[in-house]
């Protein structure tokens, strides 16, 4: 009778333990997610500022601006599709500096420069942090025995943070 008891009392703990640990890493996947929203909110504080000391230098280059002031999105897809094409238009507006030296020599444009440039490698970090988190996930619920209570809970693949093969190639600066 006690060693019955015995047994299912590791059982129970086991249960326990699997159900704590599935819980913590979907936790940490959303939090990771959190994060690349944070610095995607972040920088999309900061391209107003850069766009309105850069209007007066560059009239002609309104798509490019309009183009950073995209409404803000909610699947992970969408995000990551989003994320590259203000990435890219970024690297066209922060390139106009060169063709325009009064704006390079501002303060407030190379002070703007600084802070996007930072939030640009913030994100590219919390983007590896959040797949480095969904891979760690992924991994946990198709394992034995943690699949068993993964599918318990309903619990499904995570998707990761990727861009499609068009968005990975340089970006062609026309000015």
């Amino acid at each position: 009778m006690y060693i019955i008891l015995g047994v299912l009392f590791i059982i129970i703990l086991f249960l326990i333990f699997l159900y704590n640990r599935l819980i913590k890493l979907n936790m940490r996947v959303k939090n990771a997610y959190a994060g690349i929203d944070n610095q995607l909110k972040r920088r999309a504080d900061l391209i107003p500022n850069l766009v309105e000391v850069t209007k007066g230098y560059a009239k002609y280059e309104s798509e490019t601006l309009e183009r950073l002031v995209l409404a803000r999105t909610s699947t992970i897809e969408q995000q990551a599709r989003q994320s590259e094409e203000i990435s890219k238009s970024l690297k066209k507006l922060l390139a106009l500096s060169e063709a325009y030296p009064d704006l390079k020599a501002s303060e407030v444009f190379s002070n703007l420069q600084v802070e996007l440039t930072g939030t640009e490698d913030k994100i590219a970090y919390a983007r590896q942090f959040y797949n480095d988190c969904v891979q760690h996930f992924n991994t946990a619920i198709q394992t034995f025995p943690n699949n068993i209570m993964a599918s318990i809970l309903k619990y499904e693949e995570k998707p990761y943070f990727q861009i499609n093969d068009d968005d990975r190639k340089n970006v062609d600066i026309k000015l």
